[in-house]
């Protein structure tokens, strides 16, 4: 439960600094504390996704892996990050993510981010 709270909080900072960095990805809210709910129930879906769609897609997807030495990874953060802004617009969140290029953009910083975070944060191992 601890690891899964840890992870949840560095997907949310992650989240937070793409969409303080990028203009097209936009979080919008009343007051600061209804932000910080929709970025943690964003961070909540974004954490689903990447647990049961991305390694399907990655075992679906194997041999572009493979060819591109693994670059196609960024074509697969970018469309979980997609996944997650249309499932977010679904569940009334105001969280968007406008573009693919934006999502290829978006899904490096918040890799970078959370890889930071999950370094920084305390974990059951």
């Amino acid at each position: 439960m601890k690891n899964f709270v840890v992870k949840t909080i560095a997907n949310a900072g992650a989240l937070a600094v793409a969409v303080w960095l990028l203009d097209k990805i936009t979080l919008t809210g009343d007051s600061t504390g209804k932000k910080v709910w929709t970025l943690i129930l964003v961070a909540l879906v974004f954490g689903l996704v990447n647990f049961l769609i991305k390694p399907v897609v990655k075992v679906l997807t194997f041999p572009l892996f493979i060819l591109t030495l693994g670059l196609f990874t960024l074509i697969v953060n970018a469309l979980m990050l997609l996944l997650t802004s249309w499932l977010a617009d679904k569940l009334d969140l105001s969280f968007h993510v406008e573009g693919f290029w934006t999502a290829v953009l978006g899904g490096l910083i918040i890799s970078i981010v959370a890889w930071a975070l999950h370094v920084v944060l305390p974990d059951e191992d």
